[in-house]
């Protein structure tokens, strides 16, 4: 979900309960996420209305303000943070208010299928997300890791569930401010999908609990971990005006689903770091070379060697901050759905493949071919289809039957989309889906 042509609406509220039961300083996000602009915040160029509420108490007054929310005609943002607690009795997640005690969650916290409820009607018309950046008590911890599908069900939701702080400490709303960071910095909301990974990363290098539980979009999505990227080495900071170069072959690509290797995955499109920096590292001799233009030669180093020598030499967290660091400025230059952004998110679905993470590095893949599309490529296109088939060859080497379940239905109509002539790889998820998650 991206910028929407209808005026919206979004809602942030920090509340958790006061004295020792307090787990997050929930408050201390709102500041930066208010000086957001309204137009980025909500989804919308025609702005909308924003709303925020600070330590409420009463769940039947945040359900009143989210209904006024919900009846915004364009897109919805619903942004809580806070604390997740379950309902001992009905086992059910809560979110926790102000005078939420552990003996009261029932009754003075806002039950989250409610908080659902309230938004079920609005349609796909009327784009609507919740993003939560919470902390579990000790009771909902272990809870919310075992069916994650309580919150991922019927909402699309993204955002970070963290496990309890250290006794005695109160853990920052890390995810809430690099989100903030980043949107104030675009100036334009990105798609969620690609929001939230960037965003998770930033959050983690800014100390996120790395076992956090990442949700990350469609209802049912179960939440995936994220590889933490690390400060960006300053050699590598990319330059304010990046120079485009014409993409060729880059780090070899997994087989497809029909057995058959994929074109060569693309490579640079953003060239440039600060003159006169010299590179720690070069890519060994067997990682593939890298693209080079007449019309460029003059351009300073390509980063790209740096990430692949970094990625196989197994540093993954500074190959990921490297990319971060470029993602960003391909967001600020060229705009969220551009080609040159685009072409960094399919650089960390390889790095993805390299770490050993298929789950990731196929939703990575079933990103970009969506980014692709909405800029009006068809299935027919060689990059669109290309992310097509590598998303499917990598669907098919997760061993999680829950993730590979969620990811098979993303897949599915994408390969409908970009069949590419081979009806078998459509066969092969519809055949997983229908099975059930035992054949998975």
């Amino acid at each position: 979900m991206g910028i929407n042509g209808g005026p919206g609406a979004a809602l942030l509220v920090a509340a958790s309960p006061v004295g020792r039961a307090r787990l997050i300083d929930a408050s201390t996000a709102l500041p930066a996420l208010g000086a957001v602009p309204p137009q980025v915040l909500c989804g919308s160029v025609a702005g909308g209305g924003v709303v925020e509420l600070v330590d409420p108490f009463d769940p039947h007054a945040v359900l009143s303000h989210l209904r006024t929310a919900a009846a915004a005609p364009g897109p919805l943002l619903v942004h809580f943070v806070g604390q997740l607690l379950f309902d001992s009795r009905q086992r059910l997640p809560h979110l926790g208010l102000a005078r939420t005690t552990p003996a009261t969650v029932r009754y003075s916290a806002l039950p989250w299928h409610l908080l659902v409820a309230e938004l079920r009607d609005r349609g796909p018309d009327r784009p609507t997300a919740v993003v939560v950046d919470l902390v579990a008590d000790a009771r909902a911890w272990p809870m919310v890791t075992e069916r994650p599908e309580l919150l991922a069900r019927d909402v699309e939701l993204y955002g970070v569930v963290s496990p309890p702080p250290a006794r005695k400490s109160v853990a920052q709303p890390l995810y809430s401010r690099a989100l903030a960071e980043v949107l104030r910095a675009v100036g334009e909301r990105p798609p969620l999908d690609e929001l939230h990974a960037y965003v998770v990363g930033q959050a983690l290098t800014a100390g996120l609990d790395e076992s956090a539980l990442r949700f990350g979009g469609s209802p049912g999505r179960v939440p995936v971990p994220f590889v933490p990227t690390a400060p960006v080495p300053a050699v590598l900071a990319p330059a304010p005006v990046p120079v485009p170069v014409s993409p060729t072959t880059s780090d070899p690509a997994s087989p497809t689903a029909s057995g058959q290797a994929p074109a060569a995955i693309p490579t640079p499109s953003l060239v440039p770091v600060p003159s006169g920096a010299t590179v720690r590292a070069t890519a060994p001799a067997a990682l593939p070379a890298q693209p080079s233009r007449p019309a460029v030669e003059a351009a300073p180093t390509d980063p790209h060697p740096v990430i692949w020598a970094a990625a196989h030499a197994g540093r993954h967290t500074e190959a990921a901050a490297v990319v971060a660091a470029w993602e960003q400025q391909a967001w600020r230059t060229f705009g969220s759905g551009s080609p040159e952004a685009i072409h960094w998110i399919e650089v960390r679905a390889v790095l993805a493949r390299i770490a050993g993470d298929p789950g990731n590095a196929c939703e990575l893949w079933v990103a970009a071919a969506n980014a692709r599309l909405a800029r009006g490529e068809t299935g027919r296109h060689p990059e669109v289809l290309g992310a097509v088939d590598r998303a499917q060859a990598e669907w098919q080497e997760i061993r999680d039957p829950s993730r590979a379940r969620a990811l098979a239905a993303t897949l599915v109509p994408l390969r409908r989309a970009a069949p590419g002539g081979r009806p078998e790889a459509l066969a092969v998820l519809e055949r997983q889906l229908a099975a059930g998650p035992q054949a998975l």
